[in-house]
């Protein structure tokens, strides 16, 4: 697991081995990454919300530690894919019954057409597509692998909102709604690789989506962070 501090971070927790916490880092700004918070426990009002959203066959895209699919997969059938293989592990030593290593950014070499009624993307990972451009190209791969009807929720913060700029690895852009946020996560002074993630308002998100079969029918927010509920004509 050596070049991978996240899921070494996690994987550790969830043995109760980890003595260090999980840094977010931008230069020689730092943050410790909340890892129960995020990634552990029973369900909560949240999830609750999302599973009265979402219906299966279900695709969970970055699912870290499994906290949200193992919830769904006591209901629905559930496929959960991380691009890292020591997340694969973790996620299927603590029960997640379908746990692959996939790229949420190739869907289309991955799944066949029409194969899940319902995605997931929690965790800002969409962000990771970079550019609007390529939250539109993620936007159709999506489509292509969900059936008639279907719905997804992914999320973001949104630039718009007050604090939003407080953000560890925050980056402004003169684009109204767009924004970017460069950290890189350390654990045991092992640094991984620096991620750019792209921030998109709701109102950038609905831009987005247009020429996709997809519509935002629901935004959730809370505080600069929101959810976004995506319905499939």
């Amino acid at each position: 697991m050596a070049g991978d501090p996240f899921g070494r971070a996690l994987r550790d927790h969830y043995h109760g081995e980890r003595t260090e916490p999980l840094i977010q880092r931008d230069g020689e700004e730092t943050l410790e990454h909340p890892i129960e918070e995020f990634y552990f426990g029973d369900g909560d009002e949240l999830t609750e919300w999302l599973g009265q959203r979402l219906d299966g066959p279900l695709l969970d895209m970055g699912a870290g530690a499994g906290k949200h699919a193992l919830f769904f997969q006591e209901r629905v059938e559930t496929v959960a894919i991380e691009v890292n293989e020591p997340l694969v592990a973790l996620l299927r030593e603590r029960g997640v019954e379908d746990a692959r290593q996939g790229d949420m950014f190739s869907l289309r070499e991955q799944f066949d057409r029409d194969r899940f009624g319902s995605a997931l993307a929690y965790g800002t990972q969409v962000g990771l597509a970079g550019s609007m451009l390529g939250l539109r190209e993620f936007l159709g791969d999506l489509a292509y692998v969900t059936g008639p009807n279907a719905r997804a929720v992914i999320d973001s913060y949104d630039p718009t909102r007050d604090g939003t700029a407080d953000l560890l690895g925050y980056r402004g852009d003169p684009t109204p709604g767009l924004a970017s946020r460069v950290m890189a996560f350390e654990y045991e002074g092992d640094r991984g690789e620096i991620l750019l993630f792209r921030l998109f308002s709701p109102d950038r998100l609905r831009e987005a989506t247009i020429g996709t079969p997809w519509t935002v029918e629901t935004v959730r927010a809370d505080g600069v962070h929101y959810l976004a509920e995506l319905a499939k004509q």
